[in-house]
């Protein structure tokens, strides 16, 4: 007999603990915190059901990326990767926002290998950055967008509206 994700059921070596497959209670409550007014209050019910679809959409996409990588013969997911698999999947709305933030991402680790090498004596010295983005990159507006997109995603626009283009 095998659980909802194909795992044997028993006391097999590979079965996954609960606690391995799904992300922490307490992280996907305070993301969900992230978007609602400041008095709003979540049941243990609502951050249970979103900890369980949060775990098996990342499980899905990752899935799909994986198999990419399977058929290339590569062993490495990579970020690209997963990019690819949300359109090869349908989720085409949130291709071109991961990859800004992908690209975006990218820059900043760009950015603090450079600091890293000048701290060591090693490379020119870091550049200062004008953009107006502080160390996470999110910039000023920071608060007013998506709790992973704000940083790649100009928000300026739609900050009156109140409504959510996820």
């Amino acid at each position: 007999m095998a659980d909802h994700h194909g795992q044997p059921a028993g006391g097999s070596s590979e079965e996954i603990k609960e606690q391995d497959r799904l992300l922490p209670i307490a992280n996907v409550g305070r993301i969900m915190k992230q978007i609602l007014p400041p008095n709003a209050k979540i049941s243990k019910e609502a951050k249970e059901t979103m900890q369980e679809c949060v775990s098996e959409f990342i499980s899905f996409v990752t899935g799909e990326a994986s198999d990419k990588c399977h058929k290339e013969k590569r062993k490495t997911v990579n970020g690209d990767d997963v990019c690819w698999a949300f359109g090869a999947l349908g989720f085409d709305d949130y291709v071109d926002p991961m990859r800004r933030y992908l690209h975006k991402y990218r820059e900043l680790e760009g950015d603090r290998a450079a600091a890293a090498a000048s701290s060591r004596g090693g490379g020119p010295p870091p550049q200062p950055d004008n953009s107006g983005a502080g160390p996470s990159g999110a910039g000023a507006g920071a608060g007013t967008g998506h709790f992973m997109f704000g940083a790649a995603i100009d928000r300026s626009d739609n900050n009156s509206s109140g409504g959510r283009p996820f």
